[in-house]
């Protein structure tokens, strides 16, 4: 009766040290899936670069997405996309939310203080842009204008750059379609954003037009952010660098803007 007691309690724990080990392996497994998954943090209100084709799927697609999954998957990685306000990109990286931020985002000084850049992978223009029968044509034109740009971005800054020369009141918003509405509504005389953007804006809103303006060339084009010190930098660099000599990037530079970079 003594040792059927014993070998009762011997296989109860036995079991239970199976338990424990399944869990552990269990656990070591998803961690290693997780390790295998990258968050991409955007802004889903940019297109072409990121946003979400309403009405045909929840979906978020563009330039940006398809450079992400295309340097991580070659790197053994997938994506999942977080789509969140432009201005807390930064801080998503910070916080450890995210692995790398892709939103057509200016490498900026000031950025760079806080997170680590990526090499240029696109290059474009600042746009202002009004309705039609608006008058502005030229920065002069501003002159006691309301100007409308996205929170936390590169326009932001340029907006209070022109403020120094042509006096404006500028007002930000979180989303880009925001300062489409506003304009539309009277309450925008203008609005500041990448040309490349703007043209998408162009080809459904037939009353809206717009010029570019110039900026500093050391403070031009978008890249990917890094939290400080990401292994990944060096490795997105090495295939962002790949892409560009064998034409992959162009390719989808043409795919999604129609034309030459």
């Amino acid at each position: 009766m003594k040792k059927a007691l014993i070998l009762f309690i011997s296989m109860i724990l036995f079991a239970g040290l199976l338990a424990g080990c399944g869990t552990s392996e269990d656990n070591k497994t998803n961690e290693k899936e997780d390790d295998k998954v990258l968050v991409m943090a955007t802004s889903a209100d940019y297109p072409p670069f990121e946003y979400i084709e309403t009405g045909k799927s929840d979906e978020i697609i563009g330039f940006d997405v398809d450079i992400a999954k295309a340097i991580a998957s070659k790197l053994g990685y997938e994506v999942q996309v977080k789509d969140m306000d432009f201005g807390g990109l930064v801080q998503s990286l910070k916080s450890g939310q995210a692995d790398f931020v892709l939103a057509g985002m200016t490498p900026t000084e000031k950025r760079k203080k806080n997170v680590d850049f990526s090499d240029i992978y696109y290059t474009a223009q600042h746009m202002i842009i009004s309705k039609n029968d608006s008058g502005i044509e030229k920065l002069e034109d501003l002159e006691g204008k309301t100007v409308g740009v996205q929170l936390g971005s590169i326009q932001e800054g340029k907006a209070q750059e022109i403020n120094e020369k042509v006096a404006i009141k500028i007002e930000n918003r979180n989303r880009i379609p925001e300062l489409i509405q506003e304009m539309k509504a009277g309450r925008f005389d203008a609005a500041i954003i990448e040309d490349t953007v703007a043209k998408g804006y162009f080809e459904n809103e037939k009353d809206l037009r717009g010029f570019t303006i110039s900026d500093d060339p050391e403070e031009a084009g978008s890249a990917i952010a890094f939290p400080k010190n990401s292994e990944l930098t060096e490795k997105f660099n090495k295939e962002l660098q790949a892409m560009k000599e064998n034409g992959e990037l162009q390719e989808l530079v043409v795919k999604w803007f129609g034309g030459e970079e």
